[in-house]
Order: structure tokens, then C-alpha cells, then sequence
């Protein structure tokens, strides 16, 4: 509402992402910290693609960007490691990996959650041949990590250790000093 106040002639609105009326190919650049959880979202545009919302808003944002636009988020680990490729084909078709950084489970204040910082330019024609970031590959037994960060370890901001939490098995990113 200040903002609105501030710029009363810019389109400022106060909703929802999924309600927002953004032009499509429009920004050249889009930063969030996307919001984390196992939810789905209400979009007409993106519901057969069945996204939970971290996912869902990587995909809108992608859309939002012109061609040769940015995408930077940071999100949970997940978005790159996790064993099914979907949301990772689904965003290689249309942008290229500029580059990942994965930091420690306390980058942030009051976190314990492994985040990365992810990079895409969007593309001007869809892929068809997948590249390699779109793998996430088994690292420890039920434990993926992603091609990306396999192939560029100088990318991850600590010491990964396999760890256990009330659903089993997970990788988590420390500070060598331990913190």
C-alpha cells in the first residue's frame, strides 16, 4: 500500500501471484524468494501441470520474462535434487542454467533448510534434448543430488553430510567450521 502511494501511476498490486494480471514476455527480470511447501496453487493457466508452489512460481515467472529475461529464486534444495526430473524439464525446455549456488541450512536467519540460488535465462526456442542439470543422481543410499552441483562442487558454500530427520534420509550443506 505504500509502494501503491509512492508510484501511484505504476500497476502495483496487493494479491496472490496466481491472481496477479502480469503481462506474459514482458520483464527482464524476476527475483523471489519463492515461497516453500507441498501445496498445490490455483492457476487455470499452469493446473495440469499439477506444480507445488515453489515450482509453480518458477513456471509463471519464466513466462513473465521476455526471451533472454532472468529467472533468480532462491529455493529449498529440492527444486534440484529431487528424484523425479519434471519441474526440471519443464524449465530446461524453456531456459538455460546460468548457474546454482547451494548454501549452508543456515544462510538465513531462524532456517535449518539447505537453499539454493538458481539462475535462468530464459530461452527463445523450447529445448528438446535435456542437459545435464535436469538429472539429480542417487549420492547417498535414497539421498540425489543434482548433476549440477556434482559436476561444479566449488558451487556449494560448505561441507555436504548425509543426514537423518523425522522422514529419513536427506543431504544438508554445513559450514566446515560445523555451523
Amino acid at each position: 500500500r505504500i509502494l501503491k502511494q509512492l508510484y501511484q501511476k505504476e500497476n502495483i498490486q496487493i494479491k496472490p501471484f496466481e491472481k496477479t494480471e502480469l503481462e506474459n514476455n514482458f520483464y527482464d527480470l524476476a527475483i523471489s524468494n519463492v515461497p516453500f511447501g507441498n501445496y498445490g496453487v490455483f492457476d487455470k493457466e499452469y493446473n495440469k501441470e499439477n506444480f507445488k508452489i515453489h515450482d509453480y512460481f518458477f513456471a509463471k515467472s519464466l513466462d513473465k520474462v521476455k526471451v533472454g529475461g532472468v529467472v533468480a529464486f532462491i529455493t529449498t534444495k529440492n527444486t534440484m535434487d529431487k528424484m523425479t526430473p519434471q519441474i526440471r524439464e519443464y524449465l530446461a525446455k524453456r531456459a538455460d542454467l546460468l548457474g546454482a549456488i547451494r548454501l549452508p541450512k543456515n544462510a538465513f536467519p531462524n532456517t535449518e533448510v539447505t537453499t539454493d540460488i538458481i539462475f535462468l535465462q530464459k530461452r527463445e526456442q523450447m529445448r528438446e534434448e535435456m542437459p545435464s542439470w535436469v538429472k539429480a543422481e542417487e549420492y547417498y543410499t535414497d539421498v540425489y543430488m543434482n548433476q549440477y552441483f556434482i559436476d561444479h562442487p566449488e558451487m556449494i558454500m560448505g561441507e555436504t553430510k548425509e543426514t537423518t530427520n523425522q522422514f529419513g534420509a536427506e543431504l544438508e550443506v554445513i559450514l566446515k567450521d560445523g555451523n
